[in-house]
């Protein structure tokens, strides 16, 4: 498989998926699965990697699995995402197919795949619609801000996917409020500029909100497994106590 663009470093080089699926035994999808978590017990020294050239570079992109089941919700890809938002300013970009989201059905399918991203990862989250080249994405954004704009795209379908995503729109207008949105093409360059000033401010979020959870998080945890030592030395002198009474 070849992508078109440089990749420092490739997970391919790691793990060989054609030999995880002979050697385990499993399809594609259990193959991607058992790659990553593979790959994700050596993820610390991609981090170290990242932070001794952290003062030569600006960003760093982690493209992901597409099949987004496979690193939403798993625990390889909670460990890449900990592992970097622990070290550094990090940022979720979900990239959409423009085209396909011209369906107002797939267009609500991506929506929640993304608000699923936002609340499994806590972390800042940009909304990338790429291929603008081929379709721009301003209807998308009329849909996310306009609530009878995107019924009545659904007006024009009788499916039952549809008046199910017709009452989920409902709910989705907090979510759209503080979601950054960003029209892009990769096979022109338009709207990049646009996107990394998403990234930055995206990045200040992570600074005012993620950041402030995270100390909460290992500051519980911290406090957590001191009151565990507690207990086990509590249960460890009641023993001792006990032993001695009986001796």
């Amino acid at each position: 498989m070849h992508v078109p663009f440089p990749t420092n470093i490739d997970i391919r080089d790691t793990v060989n998926y054609k030999d995880v699926m002979s050697q385990y035994s499993l399809g594609p999808n259990g193959a991607i699965m058992t790659s990553l978590n593979l790959f994700a017990t050596k993820f610390h020294q991609v981090v170290n990697l990242v932070e001794q050239r952290a003062a030569d570079l600006n960003y760093v992109f982690v493209d992901t699995p597409g099949q987004i089941e496979v690193f939403n919700w798993s625990a390889s890809g909670a460990i890449v995402t900990g592992a970097f938002a622990s070290a550094m300013p990090t940022v979720m970009c979900y990239v959409a197919d423009t085209p396909r989201c011209s369906n107002p059905s797939t267009f609500m399918s991506n929506m929640l795949y993304a608000c699923s991203i936002l609340y499994k990862t806590k972390l800042p989250l940009v909304m990338v619609f790429n291929k603008i080249d081929h379709t721009r994405h301003e209807f998308a954004t009329e849909w996310m801000t306009d609530f009878q704009s995107f019924q009545s795209a659904l007006q024009k379908e009788t499916s039952y996917m549809s008046t199910l995503t017709r009452s989920m729109s409902l709910v989705f207008d907090e979510f759209y409020e503080h979601l950054r949105t960003v029209g892009v093409s990769s096979m022109t360059g338009e709207g990049m500029e646009e996107l990394f000033t998403a990234i930055d401010a995206a990045a200040e979020e992570y600074y005012s909100d993620y950041k402030p959870y995270l100390d909460r998080r290992l500051q519980e945890q911290a406090e957590a497994r001191t009151r565990e030592r507690e207990e086990d030395a509590a249960r460890l002198r009641k023993d001792l106590d006990a032993d001695r009474q009986s001796g």
